[in-house]
């Protein structure tokens, strides 16, 4: 299946794996791409030998195109984007919308610029500064998140550009695929359909957390970092949204300063980040120290298999999903059910 996505990307498939912090690794990005989708890397939980390390291997297990996901108000994230541009990066993608500075040199490099975006507002100033493609993430979607549900917010956003639209929020399979076509958009985006599969490096035990929620098992709160977040519904979020705001502080600060430690990031770069951050996103004090808790938690679940202690992003597609297939498996589902839809509708034509 062709689309402006598929020649934009330089990939097969319409359908492109996003950088989600400790489970977009290179085993992940890597068996994203050689399946014939976008994988993309998630550098901002790691540190910048960190991101040339993975990038490294991600190049040793593929030769076929990938992106990696940036924090726009990284202090470093010049640097980081110099680093792609040596290693050939094909795609960058950021969580936050760029800067025009930022956008002009990614573009200077030859690469491809795709922000996430969850507001139309949001989509077609980053359009006028020059980025090749946007993700639109309805409210469905993990992680960070909006309010208003993919099927409002897809349209506004396709009818309001001209560059790529790649769908994100609630997509795990062909029908979705064929759904978010019909809608104008030029691909999908999924994150919680690819954490669960054979490729991604997430425990057995935190997968099969998972795939026991149902598509009510979810949770959007400001508690994990100050800003709407989509976790699963867990003990430890529980409680999290009960405790006092006193007893939540001083937790995230405790976790803020593991996270400096493990990170070796120096403390003027910490300060600087909160402060940007701070402005950019309009927080209180309080707030910007909850957000620097949040790699700690997600670390803590993702990677130390602890789900009972830390936090797990997730969109509410998760109580659709019952198996754990590789990425070749999932890909090949995906555009084969894809197919089938399309034939169905041509016959009733």
């Amino acid at each position: 299946m062709r689309t402006r996505a598929t020649e934009l990307f330089g990939v097969r498939h319409p359908i492109v794996q996003t950088g989600m912090g400790y489970v977009s690794g290179a085993r992940l990005t890597s068996a994203t791409a050689n399946a014939g989708g976008l994988g993309i890397l998630a550098s901002a939980t790691m540190s910048y030998d960190e991101l040339a390390a993975a990038i490294a291997e991600t190049k040793s297990r593929t030769s076929n195109p990938f992106g990696v996901n940036l924090r726009a108000d990284a202090p470093d994230a010049v640097e980081r984007i110099e680093l792609m541009a040596r290693e050939g990066v094909r795609v960058a993608s950021f969580a936050l919308a760029p800067k025009k500075d930022l956008i002009a040199r990614c573009k200077d490099h030859g690469m491809v610029v795709m922000p996430s975006i969850g507001a139309k507002r949001h989509a077609e100033k980053v359009a006028e500064w020059g980025v090749d493609a946007v993700i639109v993430q309805g409210g469905e979607g993990g992680g960070h998140t909006g309010a208003v549900p993919t099927t409002l917010l897809l349209p506004q956003v396709v009818d309001a550009v001209d560059i790529p639209v790649i769908a994100a929020g609630g997509f795990f399979d062909g029908r979705g695929l064929v759904a978010a076509l019909a809608y104008g958009a030029e691909g999908i985006a999924m994150g919680t359909r690819f954490l669960l599969t054979s490729d991604s490096a997430v425990s057995d035990a935190v997968k099969q957390t998972y795939l026991e929620k149902s598509v009510a098992d979810t949770v959007v709160t400001t508690e994990v970092d100050g800003v709407p977040h989509r976790v699963l519904r867990t003990p430890f979020v529980e409680d999290l949204l009960k405790s006092r705001a006193v007893g939540r502080l001083v937790r995230a600060g405790r976790n803020a300063l593991a996270f400096q430690r493990m990170s070796h990031t120096p403390w003027k770069d910490v300060v600087s980040e909160g402060l940007a951050m701070r402005k950019s996103a309009e927080l209180t004090l309080s707030q910007v120290v909850m957000a620097a808790n949040t790699p700690m938690l997600l670390k803590a679940a993702m990677v130390d298999g602890r789900p009972d202690l830390g936090v797990m992003a997730s969109g509410q597609v998760v109580g659709l999903i019952d198996d754990l297939p590789s990425c070749q498996e999932l890909l090949d589902r995906i555009m084969k059910e894809a197919d089938d839809v399309l034939g169905r509708l041509r016959d009733r034509a």
